[in-house]
């Protein structure tokens, strides 16, 4: 986390990353529209290029996190930043239908695109879709048994409120995840990891959504996320305990969980 000295003192600085967007200095509430737009304008493309992006690893990885969350039926969860809804539509799957998953997201788009996978697979009435900001959940206190964020956390404007809001609607014995990309790979893949994210990924982006710009964010985003300690370290000054992280793949990503007491 960054730092500031005055004098002899060493104070932190809370949500650092609000002033970026990628790798560009820029203003919190800019941020927020940005990220916004460009979820708005690559989600008919999103779950395609999420496949080619990681060869469908990201299947796998969120597929090992539901396994995590265990979702039973009658629980109500919450899913951060859910998109278009592979997490939800996990979530269902495993309790064939009988759990009530909230996603929200600030892309009406991504939600859109959600809630016609939702339809064909047959778990509408299982997934509510809430447009809304992760800094600030429009949801009761102590409401949620568990709740989930799946590559969605490095593209809030300010981490730690969000997660302060998360901590806030979980109940208590209430269980937080977060799936996310981590900023480096395993040095033994870091210069292969670094020519494809900045060179292929980019490329990738502009032949099959049509948005280079985005791809880039994309990558960009990565490398300023926090690692992962000190991500857990913020995930306890959220006021959570147990926390625990498993990387994956080389690395490449990491799920961090813990619990409300």
């Amino acid at each position: 986390m960054q730092t500031k000295r005055h004098g002899k003192e060493k104070r932190t600085v809370p949500n650092p990353e609000a002033h970026w967007y990628g790798f560009s200095k820029t203003k919190p509430e800019e941020k927020f529209r940005r990220v916004r737009f460009l979820f708005d304008t690559v989600a008919p493309s999103y779950d395609l290029m999420n496949d080619l992006m990681s060869v469908g690893m990201h299947r796998l990885w969120k597929s090992r996190l539901a396994a995590m969350m265990r979702p039973s039926a009658g629980q109500t969860i919450l899913d951060v930043a859910g998109g278009t809804g592979d997490m939800a539509l996990l979530c269902a799957g495993h309790t064939g239908g009988e759990v009530r998953v909230t996603v929200c997201d600030i892309s009406l788009s991504m939600m859109r695109e959600g809630r016609n996978k939702a339809i064909d697979k047959g778990f509408l009435k299982s997934i509510e879709w809430v447009a809304c900001d992760a800094e600030k959940l429009p949801f009761a206190e102590e409401s949620a048994d568990a709740v989930c964020i799946a590559f969605g956390l490095r593209n809030v404007t300010r981490i730690d409120t969000a997660l302060k809001e998360m901590t806030r609607v979980l109940k208590p014995g209430g269980r937080f995840f977060c799936l996310e990309f981590c900023p480096e790979a395993v040095p033994m893949i870091k210069s292969f990891y670094d020519i494809y994210s900045f060179g292929f990924l980019p490329w990738l982006g502009e032949r099959v959504a049509g948005n280079r710009e985005a791809y880039q964010y994309l990558v960009e985003s990565i490398r300023k996320f926090p690692d992962n300690k000190e991500l857990a370290d913020r995930i306890k000054k959220a006021g959570l305990v147990q926390i625990r992280y498993a990387p994956l793949t080389f690395g490449i990503a990491a799920i961090h969980s813990a619990v409300k007491i």
